[in-house]
């Protein structure tokens, strides 16, 4: 036992025959308390509670909320170091008087008498223990805590403070550290090793010290025996197991999401998040192996996520958060970059809500010119006439460019916004045509948020990876037969070498100059998103999306487990037929200064639905009728009865019966006229 428990004992006696009870209880009364709201590290937890990243103390201690202690541990604590700890009032007098006399009848200390009270008196002031003066503090200090905290409390306070060497504080610290675990459940030896390490935490260092630390656990093992507290037995048993020989990391799984939600709580929080722990290291796993043996500067972001709860499952910032050459400190999903091709889904979405074009609508891939510019296919070839569903499905530029003047620019970044997507239009407050081709600013989180709400056949959510924070947004981006039909082309782009067909819907994109790299896909449940290419946004030579992103997006998805999700079936009002059983307008696509064959342009055309068409319609469900070309206001009629009148708008819903042929027609202002036959019913 150490000296400066014997000079404790006789300070204590000397203070005990100084004063009466009175002067003692005015003495402890008048005390001033240091701060008892001890801080504790920032916890980042996944969804099955284990944890993501814990920080430190702002003073750099690793000091962590105690929580799911062994009752073990907390037995043989108690029995070791203070057993009256629940009957004495901070100071065990008994326990002092015997100090004093076995010193005297011995001539050296023989045991000392420093309650866990005290010891947490002496840490939370961390003040001298081998005066006088000092011990006499720590008795004041103990005996007032006794006074305004609960035993539990006081307890808590050891828990979160005792030194176990280096920088660590506190029992769930230690046990991390040490045994790279919870502190819920310990072994006899890692509980003595617990015990003895604060008695000195510096000279009983297990990775410093291995001999010394062993003697000192094996004592406190001899000890537990001897009260009880262990059998025999155990006892022995327990000094076979190994001391550990090094410290272990703390926890830095999903480092870049971690750090950002860090920031946005005050110190000492714990944060729960719906992060998969196994899918989030198969993630880290996937994106440190794409940069291997690649240049130095390559990084790679991800971003896997549920469409339907909105919940991010795994999220990697960077694929090496510690190496700088690599942009380590940058979390680049948050990153605004170029999306390349992967916003031409939304153009035909909304060409299709408009009823401009049908996934079987012919179109033409031929030199254009759109003002002074001349856009060109990426391989710098042109396929002629093709249908909407080849030129999304071989992605071409021309048809999305000629889709786009349609619908106009603006009304795309308009749809990207109110999927929650923050776009950036660089240089200008107007956009222009080249927002289809990637000529806008958008970060992959918001890309991925944006093709979750094409999962959503059209309804928008708010993905997060922040327990509770994903919601549903406000309106539709599209139609439900827009998204799906969308879907529907995307499915069928060929995978990746080796990957399954039909798995997932996907698309990639390259930026300009090979800059950027991605690949956004989803199924019935998940959608995802990679990224690589450099953070400074230099080139990458050879980097295209279809080659480097697409393979890692669909391993996101086999590491998701489980079965597959298919996508939804077509909803009923999905016209699917070949294109010589399209109406005429939608038969093949003109652009707007083109005119119709026989059909002056202003002429009123029913784009939707088709004569012909058979249409089920759920209970209570209207149908959407949309019409093309034509003057404001428009009348809709079914057998002749008006049900719509004074439309300003080229979109209407109609009440009709819920079976039976009905004869649409629809009137513009100048009397002009288009009409359709079609079947309600199944």
């Amino acid at each position: 036992m150490k000296p400066h428990r014997a000079l404790f004992a006789l300070a204590l006696a000397l203070a005990l025959a100084a004063g009466g009870r009175d002067a003692l209880d005015d003495w402890v009364t008048r005390t001033e308390l240091p701060e008892l709201n001890v801080p504790v590290g920032t916890e980042v937890v996944a969804r099955d509670g284990s944890l993501l990243r814990v920080f430190p103390v702002a003073d750099g201690r690793w000091r962590l909320d105690p929580r799911d202690v062994d009752p073990a541990y907390l037995a043989a604590l108690i029995a070791c170091e203070d057993s009256r700890f629940y009957s004495h009032n901070g100071v065990d007098f008994w326990a002092a008087l015997r100090a004093v006399a076995q010193m005297l009848r011995a001539g050296h200390v023989v045991s000392g008498a420093s309650t866990l009270t005290m010891q947490v008196a002496r840490l939370i002031e961390e003040g001298p223990t081998g005066q006088i003066s000092g011990k006499l503090r720590q008795v004041r200090v103990a005996m007032a805590l006794e006074r305004r905290l609960t035993k539990p409390e006081i307890l808590d306070l050891y828990l979160r403070l005792a030194p176990f060497g280096g920088n660590v504080e506190g029992v769930r610290a230690a046990t991390l550290s040490w045994f790279g675990k919870e502190p819920r459940r310990l072994t006899p030896a890692e509980i003595a090793l617990l015990i003895a390490l604060p008695q000195s935490p510096e000279t009983r260092r297990p990775d410093r010290a291995p001999a010394v630390a062993r003697a000192a656990r094996d004592r406190i093992l001899s000890r537990l025996a001897q009260a009880g507290v262990l059998d025999a037995g155990s006892a022995a048993a327990a000094t076979r197991e190994k001391i550990p020989a090094k410290r272990h990391d703390f926890t830095a799984l999903a480092p870049y999401l971690s750090e950002r939600l860090a920031a946005a709580y005050p110190p000492g929080a714990r944060i729960p998040t719906s992060i998969d722990p196994a899918l989030q290291r198969a993630a880290e796993a996937l994106a440190q192996r794409a940069v291997a043996g690649m240049a130095s500067q390559v990084s790679v972001a991800m971003i896997f996520a549920d469409h339907r709860s909105g919940e991010v499952l795994a999220e990697v910032g960077g694929a090496e958060w510690t190496n700088g050459a690599r942009a380590g400190f940058v979390d680049l999903t948050r990153a605004i970059r170029s999306p390349g091709s992967t916003l031409k889904p939304f153009v035909y979405a909304l060409a299709f809500d408009d009823g401009r074009v049908n996934p079987e609508t012919l179109i033409d891939d031929k030199p254009a010119a759109f003002g002074l510019w001349r856009p060109q296919n990426f391989d710098r070839q042109f396929r002629g006439t093709v249908s909407v569903r080849e030129a999304l499905i071989l992605s071409l530029n021309l048809p999305a460019v000629s889709l786009t003047d349609a619908i106009g620019p603006a009304r795309l970044i308009a749809t990207l916004r109110r999927a929650g997507a923050k776009v950036q239009i660089p240089g200008a407050r107007v956009p222009g045509l080249a927002v289809a081709l990637g000529g806008l600013g958008i970060s992959l989180a918001d890309l991925v948020q944006a093709y979750a709400a094409l999962a959503r056949m059209g309804q928008p959510i708010a993905l997060s990876a922040e327990a509770g924070a994903a919601h549903p947004l406000p309106g539709r981006l599209f139609g439900d037969v827009a998204a799906w039909q969308v879907a529907d082309i995307l499915r069928q782009l060929p995978p990746p070498p080796g990957a399954a067909r039909d798995r997932i819907a996907y698309k990639t994109g390259t930026s300009y100059g090979n800059r950027d790299a991605l690949a956004i896909g989803f199924d019935g449940r998940w959608v995802a998103g990679v990224w690589m290419g450099r953070a400074d946004g230099t080139p990458v030579p050879g980097a295209f999306g279809g080659e480097l992103a697409a393979p890692l997006l669909f391993e996101m998805f086999d590491r998701a487990g489980g079965p597959k999700e298919p996508l939804p079936p077509p909803p009923p009002a999905t016209l699917i037929v070949p294109n010589d059983r399209l109406p005429p307008p939608l038969q093949r696509y003109r652009p707007r200064e083109a005119v119709f064959s026989g059909i002056a342009q202003d002429d009123p055309v029913l784009a939707f639905p088709p004569d012909g068409a058979r249409i089920e319609l759920a209970d209570g469900a209207g149908l959407t009728v949309k019409l093309q070309g034509g003057s404001p206001p428009f009348t809709w009629l079914a057998n002749g009865v008006p049900l719509v009148i004074a439309a300003r708008t080229r979109e209407a819903v109609l009440d009709l019966p819920p079976a039976g042929a009905i004869r649409l027609t629809v009137l513009d202002a100048m009397g002009r006229s288009s009409s359709a036959t079609v079947v309600i019913g199944p």
